[in-house]
Parts: structure tokens; sequence; C-alpha cells
């Protein structure tokens, strides 16, 4: 079993807007670039950056206009509901990379991603570009009740995304779309194209009381398969928050087929997951939601050996 171990606390040098607190508290997206982690947060407009060995406050940078209400329900029904974050290779003018955030399609309104360019250092280079993702979720409406992306990651010539299911309808899956046609739409300026799926595999992951352990992130594995961050939430649809029942970090391999599965204690409710290989071990990141927005959500390592076929 890995064993989690607090590294910090996602503290941040400015609050995202008037009573909020000075930190990230539903992080729900990670990804590392070198010495650089980007967050992103379900109820916010920003992206958090910050050093991986640091320990100051990161920085906050906006990702999408607008503002969000400050009391809970309101916000949540507002919320672009950004749950997933992807680092993408160099393409056209994007010499160094981009991030993508994805919404997570779960409502209309959370049908936008964002484009996040960066520089030689890491740095976000403005301007962000807002990405219409609703091609995307018109042709997988007709292969899940509802759609609900929670993960992303590049594995080769395919963006892989990974489909949430819940306690009444448990259809976890990976979901892989050609990555050429996304990467041409963006560097050409244009709307994305409906999404060349290869392939879509369901996933199922167990069960911790009762309650069917469901994706919450994902990172692509050195030589094929993927790392992956689960849930079991008692709750019987994708937009309703419920109690957690458990958590577990898992790896699947490049077929999706689970090859291990470790539940964690205490049960935190890990959202996004990042990894590195390192002398025959997996170098593991996690983020925390809090579900409470007074409540820092927390970054996390753990070291994991893994046995190879």
């Amino acid at each position: 079993m890995p064993r989690l171990v607090g590294v910090r606390r996602l503290d941040v040098d400015r609050a995202s807007s008037p009573g909020r607190r000075r930190h990230i508290a539903a992080a729900s997206g990670l990804v590392q670039v070198d010495d650089r982690l980007y967050v992103v947060a379900d109820d916010e407009l920003h992206l958090g950056v910050f050093d991986v060995a640091g320990r100051r406050p990161g920085t906050l940078v906006r990702i999408r206009r607008g503002t969000l209400p400050s009391k809970k329900k309101p916000r949540k029904r507002a919320k672009p509901d950004f749950e997933a974050l992807v680092a993408l290779p160099p393409f056209g003018s994007f010499v160094f990379g981009a991030l993508l955030a994805l919404g997570s399609g779960s409502r209309r309104r959370r049908r936008f991603g964002a484009l996040i360019r960066l520089d030689a250092s890491g740095d976000v280079v403005p301007p962000v570009r807002a990405v219409d993702l609703t091609p995307w979720h018109r042709a997988l409406a007709s292969r899940f009740a509802v759609v609900n992306i929670e993960g992303a990651f590049v594995d080769g010539p395919t963006l892989s995304l990974l489909q949430r299911g819940n306690a009444k309808d448990p259809q976890n899956a990976q979901i892989r779309i050609a990555l050429p046609p996304i990467l041409d739409a963006f560097a050409r300026r244009r709307r994305l194209p409906p999404p060349a799926i290869v392939r879509i595999t369901r996933i199922r992951l167990g069960t911790i009381r009762g309650t069917p352990l469901c994706f919450t992130d994902g990172a692509a594995l050195p030589g094929g398969g993927f790392v992956f961050s689960a849930v079991a939430e008692e709750t019987d649809d994708s937009v309703a928050d419920g109690a957690c029942r458990g958590s577990a970090i898992g790896i699947a391999d490049a077929h999706g087929r689970v090859r291990g599965l470790w539940r964690l204690v205490p049960p935190l409710k890990v959202e996004g997951v990042s990894v590195r290989a390192d002398s025959g071990h997996l170098e593991l990141l996690a983020c925390t939601d809090a579900d409470d927005a007074h409540v820092a959500a927390r970054l996390l390592r753990a070291r994991l050996r893994v046995r190879r076929e």
C-alpha cells in the first residue's frame, strides 16, 4: 500500500476573489512540468502555479473570464468545473507545449476548456484561449448517460479522457481519441472537430463499503498504461457531492486492465495525480479536494514500486 506523505498546503499569494481564502480548496487536476506544478480547481476560474520543491505560496493565473458567486450553492451552479488538466506536446507556434484545462461536461456551462501557452521557463504566456468542448461532449453523449470527464493525459498519438461513473451508474471508462486533429485545430485556431475516437474501454474498480470507486484523475506511465486516482463517493449523479467512503490509487495497463489497486488510509479525497518514473519506482504526486472552501487542499507524495511483467 502506498504511503501518502504530506508535502504542503496549496496556499496562494492572493485570494481569487473578494471573500475567498488565500488557498486552493477544491484541487481537481494536477500536472508537473520540470520543477513547476500546475493545479486546477473545479470551483475557480484560475490556474495555480507552484514550485515543486518550494514552500512559498503559489500564484494564480486567470484562465476563464467572469466572476463566480461567493456562496457555495450558487457557485456550484455557475462554476466551469475544471476537473482535468493535461500537458500537450509542442505544436505549431506552441514551441514549448501547452496546458489544456477541461470542464467535466456534466452540465452545459461545463463544456468549455482553456488552452494555456507555456514558455521555456514554464511561465504562462497570455492570452489564455477559451476552447469550446461541445463537439466532444455531443459525440460522447450517445455513449454515456451523463458525460463527466475527470482526468486526461497524452499517451503517444492519443489523448485519453477518463469518464467518471457514480454510485447509480458506475461506468468508468478510458476514452482514447486521436491527438493530431486536436493539435492541428489548436495550431490553426479552428473549432475543435468531433473526436476521432480510437477506443473506449469500460473499467470497473470495485467498491468500498458498497459504494463503487470512480475515476478522479489519471496520468500516463512510461511505456504504456496509466496511474489513476479514484474515490468512492456516495452520490447517484455526476453533479451532486456525497460522502467519501474511501479512495484509492491504481495502475492500469495499456489495454485498460487494472493491475494494481491500493486503498488509501485515511480515505482522503484525492482528485488529482501526476507520476514520474525513478529507478524502478513511481514517484506520485496527488492533490486533495477538501470539499470545504475554508480548508486548503493538500499536496501529497508517495513512492510506489511496480513489478514489470
